[in-house]
């Protein structure tokens, strides 16, 4: 998430009661979500571990464990990581997304689950992301040009007025630019509240995009 200067998460309160958010107004756009990360993940049927970078309370980071995979949760809010833990997240390692405290390519997968929004030099969190993951990175981003990014646009407050939203081909330029042009790129949004589903389509909520091929491209640079 955000350094800790714009950090919105810093804040105690608002980590107390972030993850009730999940099982009350966004129940349905949780599922949803989910369904398209699951979508996403079996892309990477030989991936064993995952680093989720800017976890907060760790919902998606105990997701991704109940999926199989041996997840790890990185934040650097410290509430977020007490939060997290108190709620049963296995691994919590405190740290910055410019900065990860990894060695390269110790993790199959990493993922950032409505993360980039909040950072404050996203292309450096992607190549750190790149860095440390051997198989791909999974990506889940509001919409820029969805009915749901408009509307929090429109809310603002201290966290939304921090965000920074992207459209799919933006999304996927920026992707490109970091990892490389032989970089593998699936992606779809949910089309909530439209459609129970999602779609290769430029307007729905949530993107959720998968990059694969990162073997190539690492071996190519080292």
């Amino acid at each position: 998430m955000a350094n800790k200067r714009s950090n919105p998460f810093a804040d105690p309160a608002l980590a107390d009661g972030y993850e009730a958010w999940y099982s009350t107004t966004g129940l349905r756009v949780d599922r949803l979500e989910k369904r398209l990360l699951q979508w996403l993940l079996a892309s990477f049927p030989e991936a064993r571990t995952l680093l989720e970078v800017g976890c907060g309370t760790g919902h998606f980071t105990r997701w991704f464990e109940a999926q199989g995979l041996r997840a790890t949760g990185l934040d650097i809010s410290a509430a977020m990581m007490a939060e997290a833990a108190r709620l049963g997240t296995e691994v919590c390692v405190r740290g910055d997304a410019l900065r990860l405290p990894f060695a390269r390519g110790v993790f199959d997968l990493v993922a950032l689950i409505t993360t980039v929004e909040f950072l404050p030099d996203p292309a450096q969190a992607l190549a750190e992301a790149r860095r440390v993951a051997r198989q791909g990175l999974i990506l889940g981003v509001i919409n820029r040009s969805g009915l749901v990014g408009r509307r929090y646009r429109r809310q603002g407050g201290p966290v939304w007025e921090n965000a920074r939203f992207f459209r799919p081909r933006e999304l996927m330029s920026l992707v490109r630019r970091v990892v490389g042009a032989n970089a593998k790129i699936s992606w779809r949004t949910t089309l909530w509240p439209f459609w129970p589903g999602a779609l290769p389509l430029p307007w729905g909520g949530f993107i959720g995009m998968g990059v694969a091929g990162l073997r190539e491209e690492v071996g190519e640079h080292e």
